[in-house]
């Protein structure tokens, strides 16, 4: 059988290099194999990114086929990311599981929304009365997560404003947790953040109403934050859409997008755990994740504490190993360190399950 043969260095963890590895029948092994040839690949090896909040399956209006889900999947694939967590999706894509040359997505089901408070075609439109059992299917056919719209435009309040009672809040995520299902919400603005941390959730996305008024709560509730900034940015052109009839919500979308680094600085001070994802899929396109560990580090992390956010620590979190003994070959071999140069992201050679299948 053909060895791969990884010339390194390659980065186990944010300051852990060993010298080499090889890569046999699709796994990692730190020990040489014997008497087999091998194949090399030279150059710094990084697992797999992750980008902890996109969409596979789904469009501006809703459910796409399966091949525009198929190029949604390789252009994450080609632009390194080869671990997804699906936060919603309209569609069916388990059969992307049995492709060997797709990235692995770890799916939340599709989204849960209330009646006419999200995009339209996107999320189950639910009434509180509904949202327990709602959950529950959604926990069972995701994988091992739900996901809510905490918040949205209420067009009578003419602003923000939470979706959920605060008791159907707490049922739902009691719910999901009763089936083992981590619970992740939907949430830009202040308002409902409390209630968040109150009913348990497991993570924010988003996460542009955390302030210090919530913020140590939230580090002491161990709740993830997915900031999703390539998103925020597009605040402002929403603002823009919506001010002729919503000037409030417009001003309000302004100042969450003016002070989002300030917001991710703090979190990643405070010991929250922040992970990179890009809320591609809806509106945004696929591919972007790169941008999104030069945006984390636009609001103050390091290379380092960028890179973590959407690598060892992201696969650690949603229970995928990165470069250990045993583990699927998923990673990214680069022309330098990025720790020094994320730039170097930008032309990996991205081997999965084993095989080179980009660059």
């Amino acid at each position: 059988m053909d060895v791969l043969h990884l010339r390194g260095p390659l980065l186990v963890g944010p300051d852990e290099v060993v010298g080499q590895a090889w890569v046999l029948g699709g796994r990692l092994t730190l020990e040489r194999p014997a008497g087999a040839s091998t194949t090399r690949l030279d150059g710094w090896v990084l697992p797999g990114l992750v980008d902890a909040h996109c969409h596979v399956g789904i469009g501006p209006t809703g459910e796409v086929d399966d091949a525009t889900s198929e190029a949604q999947a390789r252009t994450d694939r080609d632009a390194g990311a080869l671990l997804l967590r699906d936060a919603g999706s309209a569609s069916q894509t388990r059969w992307i599981d049995e492709r060997e040359d797709l990235p692995r997505i770890v799916r939340a089901g599709r989204h849960l929304a209330r009646t006419r408070r999200y995009l339209r075609g996107l999320a189950h439109e639910v009434e509180p009365e509904d949202l327990v059992e709602h959950v529950r299917v959604e926990a069972r056919r995701g994988d091992g997560w739900v996901k809510l719209v905490g918040d949205w435009i209420d067009r009578s309040r003419g602003d923000l404003a939470p979706c959920w009672p605060a008791h159907v809040l707490a049922a739902g995520v009691a719910a999901a947790h009763e089936l083992g299902a981590r619970v992740t919400v939907h949430q830009f603005g202040e308002e409902g953040v409390e209630d968040l941390l109150a009913a348990g959730v497991d993570g924010i996305e988003h996460g542009t109403g955390i302030t210090s008024t919530t913020l140590a709560a939230v580090a002491a509730a161990g709740v993830a934050v997915v900031p999703t900034l390539v998103n925020i940015a597009t605040f402002p052109g929403i603002a823009d859409r919506g001010e002729p009839r919503f000037p409030r919500y417009a001003a309000h979308m302004r100042a969450l997008h003016a002070r989002r680094y300030e917001n991710v600085a703090a979190l990643h001070a405070a010991g929250v755990p922040v992970f990179a994802g890009t809320d591609a899929g809806s509106v945004l396109p696929h591919g972007l994740v790169v941008e999104e560990l030069h945006e984390l580090v636009a609001a103050g992390l390091s290379r380092t504490a960028a890179l973590d956010a959407a690598t060892w620590a992201a696969r650690r979190w949603l229970g995928h190993p990165g470069l250990a003994e045993g583990a699927s070959a998923d990673l990214l071999v680069l022309d330098g360190d990025p720790r020094a140069d994320l730039g170097v992201l930008r032309r990996p050679r991205v081997v999965l399950r084993g095989r080179l299948v980009h660059g």
